[in-house]
């Protein structure tokens, strides 16, 4: 074949040196893809491998190290270069950090886009996990098979995976010589894990600024399946709520004395009767307004004849309960205040009676209710006045942020650019995140982490052998560079 030029100089598209030429465009930006992505996973691991680990401050285990987050901090302007180059900085509170990135549009700097993460972490030992959980150690398959490479480590998924992706989104658009529209603002967390103070002192500086986020994302839901009766397609789950948050501690005081003569009824026994009352009567379930929209949207693509069903929400409402009571841990989840004991404390010898007895216990409290209405339900399970309550740092369900509008629809937009037509769907975020305090300075706060997750992924949260797998994360860095893309 001979080589010919077009008029334009170009060449012509059936010559050899067009067909070389063509493919060694293809395959320098696949080279050059490949690299890109290569550096987005050495530097989601070189942050998992920095132990920030949160621990309460007002709780008896020993304070956090500031040394990992210190180490942390100073870190991301050397992963990140260019990305600290084009963003202003600043840390408030005791670690945590708030970005600035200024869009073309002036007014828009009183409007922000706000992507939020956190970089705290639960604690992890080395125990029972299958790679060390700071390790970050790549393996070429998960332990659900398929041939996704994986990385394991604390964090990867609750939340280092969103902060790094973040700051990749962003770097991208950078080196492309994109400029938003109005400023977009980075909020890193420090203490998600524990109180949240980090995320409450950048709220309370955007406010003294007179700043209110025109779109607010955090972690959350996430692109999942297997997870709604009937529905076999993979779907993403937006929250556009999430669940209160209130710790109870039940204690018992009792005369303490002798193992050898013990009373009918001491501390232990009293606390664990009430602990027995409280599981034989669960929190009442219902469907909340979220949930039934969730559960419409996601119906029409189930299997008959629950499609039916489903798509019938309000009619079958008291049927779709029992459904969900039945189907899962997730599900009854999803449509009642739920209740976890955490710790149990007593006793300070083997051979003698305890004094006092505590229990811990971790309620979710369900959109709809409240936090009053769930520790009356609590107390009258118990029926008994000699086990005290005390409610500690009580938060209520989110206000609901609508699932339309400008905000949304970039959301969905920006899935939809990397996993055309998947179905996306508002619900109820069982979790607590940072994101409930910003709720104060915007009407539009929504929970996702652009990532795929399968239900044994969705299980390592705050577990072992937390993970993600490679392919889902790049996808992620995808999804927010779309949406900024947008903004």
């Amino acid at each position: 074949m001979t080589s010919t030029v077009s008029a334009s100089g170009a060449f012509d598209e059936g010559s050899n040196d067009a067909v070389a030429a063509r493919h060694s465009a293809a395959a320098g930006a696949a080279a050059a893809h490949i690299d890109v992505d290569a550096r987005a996973v050495e530097r989601l691991a070189a942050l998992v491998r920095i132990p920030t680990i949160s621990r309460h401050p007002d709780g008896p285990g020993p304070r956090r190290d500031p040394e990992p987050f210190e180490r942390f901090i100073e870190a991301l302007p050397t992963l990140y270069p260019r990305v600290h180059e084009q963003l202003t900085r600043e840390r408030v509170g005791e670690a945590a950090l708030l970005y600035c990135w200024p869009g073309s549009d002036p007014d828009g700097a009183t409007t922000p886009t706000v992507l939020m993460a956190h970089y705290d972490v639960v604690p992890a030992t080395d125990d029972g996990w299958t790679h060390p959980p700071f390790a970050a150690v790549i393996t070429n398959s998960g332990p659900d098979g398929g041939d996704d490479a994986v990385m394991w480590g604390r964090g990867t998924i609750d939340d280092k995976g969103c902060a790094a992706a973040i700051f990749e989104a962003i770097d991208r658009l950078i080196a492309a010589g994109f400029t938003p529209q109005r400023d977009v603002l980075v909020s890193l967390g420090d203490d998600e894990e524990v109180t949240g103070r980090g995320a409450q002192a950048v709220v309370a500086l955007l406010r003294s600024r007179g700043i209110r986020p025109s779109l607010v994302l955090d972690e959350g839901g996430a692109i999942v399946s297997g997870a709604f009766p009937g529905v076999d397609e993979p779907y993403a789950v937006v929250g556009v709520t999430e669940k209160g948050i209130t710790t109870l501690r039940l204690v018992v005081e009792h005369q303490g004395g002798h193992a050898a003569s013990p009373p009918p009824l001491a501390a232990t026994e009293r606390l664990a009767r009430a602990l027995l009352r409280l599981n034989r009567r669960p929190a009442r379930a219902r469907l909340d307004p979220t949930t039934r929209t969730m559960i419409a949207t996601l119906g029409a693509r189930a299997r008959q004849p629950l499609r039916s069903v489903f798509t019938r929400a309000g009619l079958f409402a008291p049927l779709l309960v029992r459904v969900f009571l039945r189907t899962s841990a997730e599900t009854r989840a999803l449509v009642r205040t739920t209740r976890a004991v955490t710790e149990l404390r007593a006793g300070h010898a083997a051979n003698a009676l305890p004094e006092r007895a505590e229990a811990t216990i971790n309620m979710r409290i369900a959109p709809g209710t409240s936090v009053a209405e769930a520790v009356d339900e609590v107390r009258s399970a118990i029926r008994d006045e000699a086990v005290e309550i005390d409610v500690l740092e009580p938060s209520e369900p989110s206000p609901v942020s609508p699932a339309s509008g400008a905000g949304w629809d970039a959301i969905v937009q920006a899935v939809r650019d990397v996993h055309p037509n998947l179905l996306v769907t508002p619900y109820v975020m069982m979790q607590a995140s940072d994101s409930r305090f910003f709720t104060t300075i915007s009407d539009h706060v929504y929970r996702f982490a652009p990532f795929r997750m399968s239900a044994a992924e969705r299980a390592c949260l705050h577990a072992k052998d937390e993970r993600i797998r490679l392919s889902a994360y790049l996808e992620g860095v995808r999804v927010y560079e779309a949406l900024v893309r947008q903004r």
